[in-house]
């Protein structure tokens, strides 16, 4: 029987890297050129296994933005927000004005107080007789007063006299008769409210309260006065408002 020779049985297939030779076996090195060596043919040993390194994954690129990119965008971002702001500042303030609830619309539900004498409305020369209540201004002054009378006599402050206007409260026209308890205590709050001045300290002074009745509201009376008035008659020589 012819016997061919059998090459041998490989070891385990590579699996990476150059072949390694196995312990306590020096392997052959073939010319410095690379060919073969003549000693003929280097029977493969029992076992020979490669390593091959894994292929280095490739470096994800950079998801850093540039920084001119970044100063962009908080620009933006910071414009957004300051566009934001002032449009709810705008919001805001056009929503307290248009509130029902406004300071105008409230003076002019509640009314007006006057505590602070303006020019003198009433005809000049003084003193002036027949002068009806509807006509009386703010720091009049009164000879004879009589909050009760139709008309009364208005002179200078600096002449003789028994009673000077001090306050006056007016109610909207739209108000309806409050009641005479309540009109009496809205008096009362303009008297209080009333600041004199230091001529006041001179002499002996009350309060003295005058409101309509329901019979005047209904002809649009609508004021409440507060005076001041000298018991002892025309005694007052000055006014006696600041």
């Amino acid at each position: 029987m012819n016997h061919q020779d059998v090459p041998p049985k490989p070891g385990t297939p590579p699996t990476s890297g150059p072949p390694q030779v196995p312990a306590g076996q020096a392997p052959d090195h073939g010319p410095a050129d690379g060919h073969a060596s003549a000693q003929g043919p280097v029977p493969a040993p029992a076992s020979v296994t490669w390593s091959q390194p894994q292929p280095r994954a490739e470096s994800e690129p950079s998801r850093k933005l540039p920084a001119r990119t970044r100063r962009t965008l908080w620009k933006v971002l910071f414009a957004v927000v300051l566009l934001a702001v002032i449009a709810g500042l705008v919001w805001l303030a056009l929503w307290l004005n248009s509130s029902p609830g406004s300071s105008g619309d409230d003076d002019a539900a509640a009314g007006v107080l006057e505590t602070t004498a303006t020019p003198r409305a009433t005809p000049l020369p003084l003193p002036r007789d027949g002068v009806q209540p509807a006509e009386y201004v703010l720091g009049d002054c009164f000879a004879d007063f009589d909050p009760e009378a139709l008309a009364s006599r208005v002179v200078a402050c600096d002449t003789g006299h028994s009673a000077q206007l001090v306050a006056v409260f007016r109610y909207p026209e739209s108000e309806d008769y409050p009641g005479a308890e309540a009109l009496k205590a809205k008096a009362l709050e303009a008297c209080q409210a009333t600041r004199l001045g230091p001529a006041a300290n001179e002499y002996q002074l009350n309060y003295q309260r005058s409101f309509p009745s329901s019979t005047s509201w209904e002809s649009g009376d609508r004021r409440v006065d507060c005076y001041v008035t000298a018991p002892g008659g025309n005694v007052i020589n000055a006014s006696v408002l600041p």
